[in-house]
C-alpha cells in the first residue's frame, strides 16, 4: 500500500459554480450555517478571507465528535474558481503527514461539477485512505447547491 496518494470526488451541483466558490474564499464561515450537522464552524486566524497566505481554522463533525483542521491557503486563482488549502494543525495530521485540500469547479458538457482533490502523505501503511473527509466535503456542496437554490 503507498504512502502518499490523491483522491478526487465530483459532485454534480445545479446552482452556478462561481457562488460556492464565492463562499468558498469570502465566507467560509457560512458553510456552518448551511450545514450545521458537518461543519461547526470556520474562523480566521490570520491574513484576509480568501489571500493566499492567510490561516482558517475549520471545525467539524467526525464520528459524532467536533475536531478541527487549521489551514493555510496556498492558491487562490478566480478564473479558473480554484483554491488550494493545506492542513497544518488538527486531528488529520495525525494520520497523515501531509494533507492538502483542491477546491475546483469544471464545465463538463452543459453541467458544472465541484471537483474535491487530497493530496495525502500517510503516517503509516496502516491508515486509510482519507475517503471520510472527502465524503464530508461532498455532502457539504450538496448542502450547499441545496442552498443557493433556495435562494435564488
Amino acid at each position: 500500500m503507498a504512502l502518499t496518494g490523491r483522491l478526487v470526488k465530483k459532485t454534480g451541483i445545479t446552482c452556478r459554480g462561481n457562488l460556492l466558490h464565492d463562499i468558498y474564499k469570502h465566507k467560509p464561515n457560512n458553510v456552518a450555517a448551511i450545514a450545521p450537522d458537518k461543519v461547526q464552524g470556520c474562523d480566521l486566524i490570520s491574513g484576509e478571507w480568501g489571500a493566499p497566505g492567510s490561516v482558517i481554522s475549520w471545525q467539524f463533525f467526525h464520528d459524532g465528535k467536533v475536531h478541527t483542521a487549521k489551514e493555510i491557503i496556498e492558491e487562490v486563482d478566480d478564473e479558473n474558481h480554484k483554491i488550494v488549502f493545506k492542513v497544518i494543525e488538527g486531528e488529520i495530521l495525525q494520520a497523515y503527514k501531509t494533507f492538502i485540500i483542491t477546491f475546483h469547479i469544471e464545465e463538463m458538457g452543459d453541467k458544472q461539477m465541484i471537483i474535491w482533490t487530497t493530496d495525502f502523505e500517510k503516517v503509516n501503511e496502516g491508515i486509510p485512505d482519507p475517503t471520510i473527509y472527502l465524503d464530508l466535503l461532498g455532502a457539504c456542496i450538496e448542502d450547499m447547491d441545496a442552498h443557493m437554490l433556495t435562494q435564488a
